[in-house]
């Protein structure tokens, strides 16, 4: 049985078991092999942008001898999946505004997606916000920690979600009321560099005799400390501290 990175396996985990998988950004395609082998899933398109990616995910197929399960396909996002190919789609190890994109672009491919596995690299609060205003559901999260980077994962459905507080969308709901301890480890490093950041600051401010620039960029980073002081505060109130597998929520009610 293939190995996963700790990254992939959280993407792996919140796969509902016997979808029609495809995954865009494939890169060797070890997500596929391991869904497969493992029986989760019974097929998979495995997709990317560029050939050399594609071709070593080929290699590794034919080494598993999975040719029949997996099918490659050299597609600049969703370009190359038709609607109804497919029950669960991933997109993972890139930006936040790249995944935008291949959703904007992929509309026609995504008709009767159940559900998406979205693990973004950047702009993650813009992300949470854009699946809410293309009326996607966050139904679960996972967060894990891997060589020296935090990677938060999320299971989206087709449905409302009334999303309101910052925080909620800053860090996840989901890994909030669960206390998840990868995010409590993200929020404690977190503030810990804002309260560095928030020292020196008020030095130099206070050295410049308190210029308009470095005023303003004081009250954003007490603004984001005010943030984070909320997520752990909110995680005290609920004191739950669940397991990781708590946050990963397979239901939308919210």
């Amino acid at each position: 049985m293939i190995e996963l990175s700790r990254r992939l396996q959280a993407v792996a985990d919140l796969v509902t078991p016997g979808s029609r998988l495809a995954d865009v950004g494939c890169d060797h395609g070890y997500l596929s092999i391991y869904l497969v082998q493992s029986g989760k899933v019974p097929r998979s398109i495995a997709m990317d942008v560029n050939r050399g990616p594609l071709l070593r995910a080929q290699e590794h197929i034919r080494q598993y001898g999975l040719e029949e399960y997996i099918e490659t396909r050299l597609s600049d996002g969703l370009t190359r999946l038709k609607a109804g190919e497919a029950d669960t789609l991933v997109l993972a190890g890139m930006g936040g505004p790249l995944m935008e994109k291949i959703l904007e672009e992929g509309r026609e491919a995504l008709a009767g997606m159940g559900e998406m596995i979205l693990q973004p690299q950047s702009e993650i609060p813009a992300f949470r916000r854009y699946l809410q205003e293309q009326g996607y559901c966050i139904a679960g999260e996972d967060m894990v920690w891997e060589e020296g980077k935090y990677y938060p994962i999320m299971r989206a459905v087709p449905g409302k979600m009334h999303w309101e507080r910052a925080i909620d969308f800053r860090y996840g709901r989901h890994l909030l009321e669960a206390g998840h301890p990868v995010l409590m480890q993200y929020l404690q490093e977190e503030e810990q560099g804002l309260r560095s950041l928030e020292e020196h600051l008020q030095r130099a401010a206070d050295a410049q005799g308190g210029s308009p620039r470095a005023r303003e960029r004081l009250k954003q980073i007490r603004e984001e400390l005010a943030e984070v002081e909320e997520a752990k505060a909110y995680e005290k109130r609920g004191g739950n501290h669940k397991s990781p597998g708590a946050a990963l929520a397979q239901e939308s009610g919210l």
